[in-house]
């Protein structure tokens, strides 16, 4: 019947589908020890989920599989992170910490897991990107902040570099960006613009006379905000300012080429010394994640090397001649843009990695915290109780599948950067886009639930959930906001509805 209601005597054979999978489930819910001629499926009292007797045989073997398998190949370079962090007691995160110590203390982390750990992450992302988001999880593990500032210099300012640039500035600066000689920035986001990246107002004018690009801030809007790497540590940006080509437009006019990428120094590699018309402010104590320094930039007439473009998309001559592969501005931001999606895929994985942090620790918290219980009888816990239940279980299944889609996510993101097949390309920024606005929502959301879940001593800044809870709430802006990432998968599926429809109509008429 097309109800897929039981006709039958109530066998197997005549169960409709729902019963089936009810006695399923009964089987699961009831102690283990019952077989299925046992439970009859309307028989589904839970098992109590309070330590004793009843706990499930072999429970610490199922959990320590189940663990690696969702580590997955590269649970191994996990372990050794986590390792590296619990054998050096002096780069534990302190629960109470100035933001000055707190920088300071990310600096030394980020430094030690490189030139101690011997991790070489730039090479990761470009010979296996899952590995490196791997390593980019650990060190989230470790402190927010360290796996931010980990995202900044090999994702942000190092994948500017491999992404944007081509085989001479590799081999400028792959280098010292992998081992950490030369910290870097990715001066992207103005004063006045994030989103709406198109309308960045710095420049970069070139001087066909000293072939020299001269980037300037031309107002108070223009200056690069909240830049990570910039206001301690960082010793060059990348700098996304719209070329600026003299009297190569209509009537001898300048000729705005749009946004391209810079490599523009900002500090003395041997000094340390901020350079000359570079100004650089400090944003000072924020909500969250103080151990990235994040600065604001400002550049007065500051003269860089033709060279220091990343021309991949774009490029100019010595004679101050455009030559692109791509035929309109539109089509090179577009690719530009394209190239930089893999903070977006960091973001949803990192997301997901704090999701399980918070509700580990609340689920834990529930298994073991005992409360009222049966008259006379003994306390049970907190688990047991269905109100709680219905708190935990759903973060609990959702972690699972949000982890499956982000390393799904990962995988086709390394496919795109081997095969740079459109098809893919599009694949993945839609899908990065999509699981950045929902899961850095759904965290942030349950991670304030996983701290009322545990009550008082949820409050306690040692139980982590007000550094979890701060440290992720950027993540729901950075990176794409999540109300402009979701209008953009919108707009992608109506694109793909419409063409489908166009496609059947044509069929029809045919």
């Amino acid at each position: 019947m097309a109800s897929g209601r039981s006709s039958g005597d109530g066998g197997d054979g005549d169960e409709s589908p729902a019963m089936r999978r009810l006695r399923r489930i009964s089987l699961h819910l009831l102690d283990p020890s019952l077989t299925p001629t046992d439970a009859e499926p309307e028989a589904l009292a839970l098992a109590a989920c309070a330590a004793g007797p009843r706990r499930v045989q072999g429970g610490a073997e199922v959990s320590a599989s189940l663990a690696a398998y969702l580590r997955g190949r590269h649970r191994e370079t996990q372990a050794r992170v986590f390792e590296f962090f619990r054998g050096r007691p002096d780069l534990q995160t302190p629960v109470e910490m100035s933001t000055a110590a707190h920088r300071d203390l990310c600096f030394r982390q980020l430094r030690a897991l490189v030139r101690d750990a011997g991790v070489r992450p730039l090479s990761l992302m470009a010979d296996d990107p899952s590995e490196y988001f791997a390593v980019m999880e650990a060190a989230g593990g470790v402190d927010i902040s360290l796996g931010v500032k980990f995202g900044v210099q090999y994702s942000l300012w190092g994948g500017s570099i491999i992404n944007l640039g081509t085989k001479k500035h590799r081999d400028k600066f792959f280098e010292g960006i992998d081992n950490l000689d030369i910290p870097g920035c990715f001066a992207m986001t103005e004063l006045h613009h994030g989103s709406n990246v198109q309308a960045l107002q710095t420049t970069a004018t070139f001087d066909p006379v000293a072939d020299e690009f001269i980037i300037n801030t031309p107002n108070d809007g223009a200056i690069k905000w909240w830049i990570g790497n910039a206001a301690v540590h960082g010793k060059y940006a990348t700098v996304f300012a719209r070329l600026i080509l003299p009297l190569q437009g209509k009537g001898g006019t300048p000729a705005d080429m749009g946004i391209h990428a810079f490599i523009v120094p900002i500090r003395n590699l041997e000094t340390h010394v901020v350079l000359p018309g570079i100004e650089i402010n400090d944003c000072g104590h924020k909500i969250g994640l103080n151990g990235v320094d994040n600065g604001a930039l400002r550049f007065r007439s500051v003269r860089i090397p033709r060279d220091n473009l990343l021309n991949r998309f774009g490029d100019v001559s010595r004679d101050g001649k455009y030559t692109s592969s791509l035929p309109t501005i539109n089509k090179r931001f577009a690719a530009t843009l394209g190239e930089l999606v893999g903070g977006r895929v960091g973001i949803a994985y990192s997301s997901v990695g704090i999701l399980k942090v918070a509700v580990t620790i609340a689920t834990r918290y529930a298994l073991l915290r005992q409360q009222f219980g049966p008259p006379k009888q003994p306390e049970i816990s907190v688990l047991d109780y269905q109100s709680h239940q219905h708190k935990l279980m759903p973060m609990l299944a959702s972690s699972y599948a949000f982890h499956f889609a982000t390393i799904y996510l990962v995988d086709k993101y390394s496919e795109m950067k081997k095969t740079n097949d459109e098809d893919v390309i599009a694949d993945v920024h839609v899908l990065s886009s999509g699981l950045k606005a929902y899961i850095t929502s759904y965290t942030a959301k349950s991670i304030s639930i996983c701290r009322e879940s545990c009550g008082g001593h949820g409050y306690a800044a040692v139980n982590r959930f007000g550094a979890l809870r701060n440290d992720h709430d950027i993540f729901q802006t950075f990176e794409g906001d999540n109300t402009v990432l979701l209008q953009q998968v919108a707009g992608d599926l109506l694109k793909q509805y419409q063409e489908k429809f166009t496609r059947n109509l044509k069929l029809e008429v045919k």
